[in-house]
């Protein structure tokens, strides 16, 4: 009974790794959103996603905790006074070039070059795979009473009813 449930714990463990970064506050460094307060009515908002959460989640989670944060401070509007999106992209590889796929490898010890592998022209593959990370970042200024207008300026009601059902959906 105690192997299954570690079996089960394990398996769970597991899943959890393999989702996207849900709409959540980030705990120390992690991955979530986070503010900061720059003056009394303009904050700095990120939100920051694993490697499977992709540019438009990352950017929409953001969108909507600037419109939660205005609406927290009693405000109704909130205008982007800057806002960007930083891409953290690496190649991770895997594969030994020193070993077959039947697990033995062909090294030896040169004394003037040191170890040296054969390379099979077959079996001695490499793969690589893209691994990329997005972080969405904002300054806003947060508005009470009349729309300023213009193209960044956004009503915080509309965006949390918009974007909150998109935001809690299952697999969001």
């Amino acid at each position: 009974m105690l192997r299954v449930f570690g079996i089960i714990v394990l398996v769970g463990a597991l899943a959890a790794c393999a989702t996207p970064t849900p709409y959540q506050q980030a705990e120390s460094g992690g991955f979530g959103y986070n503010q900061r307060q720059i003056e009394d009515n303009r904050f700095a908002v990120s939100f920051r996603g694993n490697t499977l959460t992709d540019r438009e989640t990352v950017e929409t989670f953001l969108l909507l905790r600037a419109a939660e944060l205005t609406l927290e401070r009693g405000a109704d509007h909130f205008i982007l006074v800057r806002r960007d999106t930083d891409t953290d992209r690496r190649f991770v590889g895997t594969g030994d070039r020193f070993r077959s796929r039947y697990g033995f490898g062909y090294r030896y010890y040169h004394p003037r070059f040191g170890w040296h592998g054969w390379r099979d022209p077959f079996w001695d593959d490499v793969h690589v795979r893209e691994v990329t990370r997005f972080e969405a970042m904002a300054e806003i200024m947060l508005v009470s009473g009349e729309s300023p207008g213009g193209p960044d300026a956004f009503d915080a009601r509309q965006v949390v009813s918009n974007l909150g059902p998109v935001a809690r959906a299952p697999g969001a």
